[in-house]
């Protein structure tokens, strides 16, 4: 299940939870731009993560950020990536 931020639940028709597949958040996101295309544009333009995003599985915040394996069940949410000073 994939959280969907709500400044881009216009591409999800509203939904605030979708649900994709994939081993990794990479593949899962692939299957979110088939589905709702503009999403990965959003997320990770020009193939990266957005800076100012961080991606959490199962409640973690997933280092490997779209490397990170992912399961059948697990929750997936792309967040603000929080920065210390």
């Amino acid at each position: 299940m994939v959280w969907i931020p709500s400044l881009m639940r216009d591409l999800t028709g509203g939904q605030a939870r979708v649900s994709a597949p994939g081993r990794t958040v990479a593949e899962l996101l692939d299957a979110l731009e088939a589905a709702y295309p503009g999403v990965r544009e959003r997320l990770c333009p020009g193939g990266r993560l957005h800076p100012s995003l961080a991606v959490v599985v199962d409640g973690r915040r997933a280092p490997l950020g779209l490397l990170e394996m992912v399961g059948e069940e697990s929750e997936v949410q792309f967040v603000p990536a929080v920065s210390g000073g």
